[in-house]
């Protein structure tokens, strides 16, 4: 139907059926400035036989479908609902970070203790020295200049003192501490700064070029990629996954899900495991060379700030600012103009000269969070042979790519009783929400909502009051 091609600005994943059949890309900056996608082997048009499905179309699950090509032998087919890339990966910030998940280093040695935190911390440092080797094959507007933690109030200045020190004194980096002064004189002139840490590991990136990158590098190794053929529906028959797509049955042997924030919240493995979060970004007509003096932009490092509804920003490559933060609770609330004004209050608090600035591009689209701010690369059910790589919790431009080398690795049945696949975010379940001190529940689930709204004001009023 004609109206499944129409972009939906207000779809829930936790109230909608499905995501459509074919709708178009958000009106994010990155599709306007993409250029063409590449071609696809368009919609599922009849019942077929695969081997491996991939169920996504981001960077996850088109680098899954590579490394399952490229290091094992195995073509993939993938199964998009709507456009290649279409999820976060054509609406992201962009910041690919030395992390993923929502949990700091410091966090991780308190939940886990210190040996696993240093495994965790090597093993998705190599992920990120993986996305760097990426992005240098891929013209993708990248941007190696680090990243820079804000403190947003004074206050802030000690957990980025105690974040640096655990960086460098446990885990062997080379952080740098700035004053307001210091980040003003040197990166730009943010009036809502108290200092900064400058983190060297980061990398910016056009996150569609960087998809539709990947997605040549698949394809030239003979991946095929469907659009417009949602999974709506499978059931197991005698260990075969017949999956149900509006043009026909796909039989498949094996299952990789990888669709962000954007799966069907019905089906398993991944019902009522994820709480996918809304993030609204604007990016700003070109500055003017005035304006970038005025506000001392001397890089395009990007920036994210001390608030936990964090605020995440940076200088384009063509002089356009770019800044995202938390949306709306809902999806029939998304497009309410409180969320774009929360937006243009922040450019005007932290970059006074730009208030009132002519926005271009607004958009938003869902993250998906895990109920215990980690991402998990899992097989949920060993009986059955369906894997996930899901909840990046926001932080997965650069972690993604390497969760899809190793999801291939666990669906091609390589490397399963390797040392890095104990680590937690291998070896254990997406968990369910916990609303009451820490019991877990799925009976919680249909209360999330109403958890967050009550999370979101108490955050604004610990980071703002």
């Amino acid at each position: 139907m004609k109206s499944d091609l129409l972009y939906d600005p207000l779809y829930d994943p936790l109230t909608s059926s499905n995501p459509g059949a074919g709708r178009d890309y958000a009106p994010s900056y990155w599709v306007a400035s993409a250029g063409t996608p590449p071609k696809t082997d368009g919609p599922i048009i009849q019942d077929m036989d695969v081997d491996v499905v991939v169920i996504g179309s981001g960077s996850t699950g088109v680098s899954t479908a590579l490394y399952l090509a490229q290091e094992h032998g195995i073509q993939a087919v993938i199964l998009e609902a709507n456009q290649t890339a279409w999820g976060c990966s054509s609406r992201s910030g962009g910041q690919g970070q030395n992390a993923s998940g929502r949990l700091s280093r410091s966090q991780w040695i308190e939940r886990w203790g210190l040996d696993t935190a240093k495994k965790l911390d090597r093993e998705i440092y190599t992920g990120f020295e993986n996305f760097q080797e990426l992005v240098s094959q891929i013209d993708c507007d990248a941007t190696d200049g680090g990243h820079l933690y804000v403190a947003h109030r004074p206050e802030k200045m000690a957990y980025l003192q105690n974040e640096a020190r655990v960086r460098k004194e446990i885990f062997g980096y080379d952080p740098l501490l700035m004053s307001a002064q210091e980040l003003r004189a040197q990166y730009c002139d943010d009036h809502d700064a108290s200092g900064a840490l400058l983190e060297r590991e980061g990398i910016g990136v056009h996150p569609l070029k960087l998809t539709f990158g990947l997605l040549k590098k698949a394809q030239s190794l003979g991946i095929k990629i469907h659009t417009a053929s949602p999974a709506e529906s499978w059931e197991t028959i005698d260990g075969v996954h017949h999956i149900q797509t509006p043009g026909g049955v796909v039989r498949a042997k094996r299952i990789a899900i990888c669709t962000g924030g954007y799966g069907i919240q019905g089906l398993k493995p991944i019902k009522n495991r994820i709480l996918p979060i809304l993030s609204n970004s604007v990016v700003t007509r070109p500055l003017s060379d005035a304006e970038i003096a005025a506000c001392n932009f001397l890089s395009h490092t990007f920036l994210t700030d001390t608030r936990t509804l964090r605020f995440y920003y940076r200088l384009l490559k063509d002089n356009r600012l770019q800044l995202g933060s938390r949306s709306s609770i809902s999806g029939a609330d998304a497009d309410a103009p409180v969320h774009l004004k929360l937006l243009t209050d922040a450019i005007a608090r932290k970059f006074p000269p730009l208030a009132g600035i002519q926005i271009d591009y607004s958009w938003w689209g869902w993250v998906d969070v895990s109920h215990d701010m980690m991402p998990r690369i899992t097989q949920p059910d060993p009986t059955q042979k369906v894997w996930h790589a899901l909840g990046y919790g926001g932080n997965g431009v650069s972690f993604s790519t390497w969760a899809g080398k190793r999801l291939a690795e666990l669906v091609a049945g390589s490397k399963v009783n390797s040392e890095v696949f104990k680590l937690p975010i291998y070896n254990s379940p997406l968990e369910f929400p916990n609303l009451f001190g820490k019991v877990r529940s799925e009976a919680f689930a249909p209360f999330r909502r109403l958890g967050q709204s009550f999370l979101y004001k108490w955050y604004w009023y610990k980071d703002e009051k």
